[in-house]
């Protein structure tokens, strides 16, 4: 039942009689004729409309986008079919925002119910400023934890907050004698530099750099702002500022500048809100890099210390060393090598090269422990055993659980020739190379370090010819596996023939060919640390005469 049916009669031509039910309606209504004027409406839209009367014409007392739907609906152009309704529509009226219902009585009279919408209207579109703020909080998680580089993460920090927040941003690093880092933004444009200043230059700057709560952007005077506060690239001058903190993991991560030219909005209390909330997406995003890029440095740090060295010639004898941890992703392992030369061509160079129990960071940590100790007792390097029974103490009183095996080679040339003391404490025995091709294994054996309260050895000594070569080598190389079937292990006889095709050679190309038979028999396979040293005595050679004169002898 219709409006123009309840508690009502229509005669044919007559008028129509409206019951009186929908009077008390709070909604205004109003029912209009198909000429515009006004037949019967409530109290409500006398409030609304206090010009209307019955017999007025809509026109002249409600809005035009009322009255001219009105015209459109009761009286439509020649040819149109009638219609039963159309849908609302919108209009404003007085600062509110009113939907409009039509009912068509079909005789050409229309009802009007209006709802006031202006609550609604305010409700959705603050429903979409969250929802905007919300994909905005998420793209900036998104971008700024994209990268752990922290100059990236400040130009983020700072292009988003210029494009979603206001016409320009400054991200103000904390302090560092005196001088903070600012990245500025304004469109897509940024730019870094370096600020001598005072913090409190810039009122609230001061309290945000130490983490404190805002100040409210309207106790900021955007006239207080010192020049490099306004960035290259912002027209007029600023008529708002927000300056808010940037929390970080315990200590501040710095601050976040918003400005906003003159003429606009000044900053409201939802927008400072939700700075605050950017800012502490983009703090926390800040500090881990920040906290990852310091972890990198010290972790280069450590590993630049505990990486093997590069070999050289040390007083006339030849050094070379190769290493190739287990992973190949990784740069340190359970196998090291060091050379300590000698104070002078008279005293011994020592050679040593270990093998720590297990693989990977874990065994480097304890190789660079017994490095560091092998180090703080060269002065007893004379004495390999002594050397060796405070080492295992060392190790033995750590809280490590692992052991080690290790070789040390005491070198020391005379002459054309390189005399070697030898030990091994648990580690394969050394092989030597002589000029006949003929491999020799060294006489030294010995127990494991850091395993037992007591450690035994023997040591062994050697002299090499020029050309001749003693190699060190881990268990990684003869216990590598691999070959045609994929299972075989590369074995010390294996070793001996590779090392008995070197004759002659130099000590960096001895250990090339050894790491290159024994990398191809493992090929793509699992295989544990592996690393060789060669020592070598280097060949003598003699020049020819010159000019008629000959010159003397000459040792390579």
């Amino acid at each position: 039942m219709t409006v123009f049916e309840e508690e009502s009669d229509r005669s044919p031509t007559g008028p129509v009689a409206v019951g009186t039910s929908w009077l008390r309606s709070p909604h205004p209504a109003v029912v209009a004729d198909r000429a515009g004027g006004v037949v019967e409406f409530n109290d409500a839209a006398a409030d609304l409309f206090p010009a209307m009367g019955v017999g007025s014409r809509l026109h002249e007392v409600a809005p035009g986008w009322l009255a001219d739907a009105h015209g459109r609906l009761a009286a439509p152009p020649p040819g149109d079919l009638p219609r039963a309704a159309d849908p609302a529509l919108r209009g404003r009226h007085r600062g509110r925002l009113l939907r409009a219902h039509p009912t068509p009585s079909g005789h050409g009279d229309v009802a009007w119910w209006l709802v006031d919408d202006s609550d609604l209207i305010t409700a959705e579109e603050a429903l979409r400023t969250e929802r905007e703020r919300t994909a905005l909080l998420a793209e900036a998680s998104t971008q700024l934890l994209a990268s752990l580089n922290p100059d990236l993460c400040l130009e983020r920090t700072a292009l988003l907050a210029a494009a979603h927040l206001a016409d320009a941003a400054l991200v103000v690093s904390p302090p560092v004698r005196n001088r903070c880092a600012v990245v500025t933004a304004v469109g897509e444009r940024t730019e870094r530099r370096q600020v001598a200043t005072d913090p409190t230059a810039v009122p609230g700057l001061a309290e945000a750099l130490q983490g404190f709560p805002p100040v409210p952007a309207r106790w900021i005077d955007p006239a207080d702002l010192p020049e490099w506060a306004v960035p290259a690239g912002f027209d007029g001058a600023p008529g708002s500022v927000v300056v808010t903190p940037l929390p970080g993991h315990g200590v501040p991560a710095g601050a976040l500048i918003l400005l906003r030219r003159g003429g606009r909005a000044a900053f409201d209390t939802s927008e400072e809100l939700f700075a605050r909330l950017f800012a502490a997406r983009a703090g926390a995003a800040l500090s881990a890099a920040r906290m990852y890029a310091e972890q990198a440095r010290i972790t280069r740090a450590l590993i630049s210390e505990l990486l093997p060295p590069t070999l050289h010639r040390v007083h006339g004898v030849d050094f070379a060393g190769g290493y190739r941890t287990s992973q190949d992703t990784e740069r340190i392992g359970g196998d090291f090598y060091d050379v300590h030369p000698g104070t002078d061509p008279g005293r011994e160079t020592l050679a040593v090269l270990g093998d720590v129990c297990g693989k990977g960071l874990e065994a480097a940590v304890l190789t660079g422990r017994i490095r560091s100790t092998l180090h703080a007792l060269l002065p007893l390097a004379d004495d390999h055993g002594t050397v060796l029974e405070l080492l295992n103490g060392a190790i033995l009183t750590s809280r490590h659980t692992r052991f080690a095996t290790l070789v040390l080679a005491s070198v020391r040339r005379t002459g054309d020739r390189v005399r070697l003391r030898l030990t091994s404490a648990g580690h394969p025995a050394p092989l030597i190379l002589r000029a006949t091709g003929e491999v020799e294994e060294a006489d030294t054996r010995g127990t494991l370090v850091g395993a037992l309260p007591e450690i035994t050895s023997r040591s062994a000594t050697a002299h090499l010819a020029p050309g001749e070569t003693c190699l060190l080598y881990t268990d990684g190389i003869t216990e590598a596996r691999g070959g045609p079937l994929g299972s075989a292990m590369f074995g010390e006889e294996r070793l001996r023939a590779a090392l008995a095709d070197c004759v002659g050679l130099p000590a960096e190309a001895v250990v090339e060919r050894i790491q290159m038979i024994a990398g191809t028999w493992v090929g793509d396979g699992p295989h544990d640390d592996m690393a060789v040293v060669a020592v070598t005595a280097p060949h003598t050679a003699h020049l020819s005469a010159v000019d008629g004169s000959t010159p003397g002898r000459y040792t390579a």
